[in-house]
């Protein structure tokens, strides 16, 4: 069909995107692979978003601090250290994350651009977030360093981990002192900031932003096949990528949540994915389960409800999911279409785990639970028209379309060394 068939999004531009201070992206890639971040000094951001993995971690639900190596290779590490559980969600990707229209951030939104607290977000910290965050981006930054689970450790093992557990607000000053202790970090923020002469003017917000220039500038992408189509190349897409554009805008449905230049209207749906895993269990809840945003808007309405992602470089970031429940875009894109059907065909061979001994009895638990599994059964957001395996395939191809051709090929890419002399993922 003609471009004029479907309604389209317009081309994303450079103009689109947060600019950053190259020195501050520097600092920040510096930062973002160093594991001084972590209560243990045994973690780094890169662990779970790594750039051998394209910003993600390649398994369904990762293994945080106290683990070791990555992806499916990770494993739960040992003695004392060793993790008690592995993180409850997948590592979402960092595609295009800079964009000046990202309000959410987190399968549940839980930090989001709002004016409620005079700081610019709604977060889990509340009143407690800093003034001067440059970017959704960089409150988001701010609390996988405060989770016990993926950066900062449990009480008893190092001063950030007991933090983590009274609040966000306790850990990041900890944080600001190692950084502090760094020469080489302090020169860096001296020449990045111009808010900082010494290391006593470092404070976490610096770190943040340094954090935020790197993401959303690594992971800047958009010179797909479908970008260029975008652009006025009606030679582009193939056959079967063309068919599968005119589905997605048209008959499928699926533009219908997968809107705008960022391809999702960052609105919330439930999907229907099968639960499993730890689950990330509300205050006085007597069932491990993930209720996604209801736990940050407390609207019943919103059980089990997940933000529809972005999908530019898509299929480089698999598998899917809040969850990570689907392992390929086929089974994802066939579950959107009989969400039941998928749900009731799923089992945990699907799901990508590396393996953990003392965790294996728990790890499908929630699957096992037949009166929770018709509770999110119950709360389906979408209804798609039925679709052929044709259909499917054409779909799938338009998707593998929205893979930048330079996507593999990161401006900076993974450091060799970093400040704190600690070894790098």
């Amino acid at each position: 069909m003609p471009a004029g068939a479907v309604e389209l999004p317009d081309p994303l531009t450079l103009d689109d995107f947060i600019q950053f201070e190259p020195a501050q992206v520097k600092l920040g890639q510096l930062l973002f692979y160093d594991k001084i971040l972590s209560g243990n000094r045994n973690i780094e951001c890169a662990t779970c978003h790594h750039q051998k993995f394209n910003g993600a971690d390649g398994v369904s639900l990762g293994i945080g601090e106290g683990g070791a190596g990555l992806g499916e290779e990770r494993t739960g590490g040992d003695g004392a250290e060793r993790i008690l559980e592995r993180v409850p969600r997948n590592a979402p990707g960092l595609w295009n994350l800079g964009h000046k229209d990202v309000r959410f951030m987190f399968h549940d939104g839980r930090v989001e651009v709002s004016d409620d607290f005079g700081n610019g977000f709604r977060t889990p910290a509340w009143i407690f977030l800093p003034k001067g965050l440059n970017s959704l981006l960089a409150a988001q930054a701010l609390f996988p360093m405060a989770s016990e689970i993926e950066m900062a450790g449990q009480p008893g093992e190092n001063p950030i981990g007991g933090a983590a557990y009274e609040g966000a607000h306790y850990v990041w000053p900890l944080v600001v002192e190692r950084i502090r202790g760094i020469d080489a970090y302090v020169r860096m923020f001296v020449e990045a900031f111009d808010t900082v002469e010494d290391a006593s003017d470092i404070t976490i917000v610096e770190i943040a932003n340094a954090i935020a220039a790197f993401e959303g500038t690594e992971y800047r992408n958009f010179d797909s096949p479908f970008d260029k189509y975008l652009e006025g190349d009606e030679t582009a897409l193939d056959d079967a990528q063309l068919r599968g554009m005119t589905l997605f805008y048209g008959k499928a449905g699926c533009s219908s949540c997968h809107s705008g230049p960022l391809m999702s209207d960052q609105s919330f749906r439930a999907l229907a994915l099968p639960p499993f895993g730890p689950g990330r269990t509300l205050l006085n809840d007597p069932i491990a389960r993930d209720v996604g945003r209801m736990a940050v808007s407390d609207e019943p309405e919103d059980a089990y409800r997940f933000r529809v992602p972005f999908l530019r470089n898509v299929a480089l970031t698999p598998p899917y999911g809040h969850n990570g429940a689907m392992p390929t875009l086929e089974a994802m894109v066939r579950h959107h279409f009989q969400p039941r059907e998928s749900n009731a065909g799923w089992s945990g061979g699907m799901a990508i785990l590396p393996p953990v001994a003392w965790l294996a009895s728990g790890d499908f638990a929630l699957r096992e639970n037949k009166i929770e599994n018709d509770r999110i059964l119950s709360r389906i957001d979408i209804s798609l028209p039925p679709a052929t395996d044709d259909e499917i395939s054409d779909l799938v191809a338009f998707l593998n379309a929205l893979t930048g051709e330079t996507a593999l090929k990161r401006p900076l890419g993974r450091p060799e060394t970093v400040p704190s002399g600690l070894p790098v993922d």
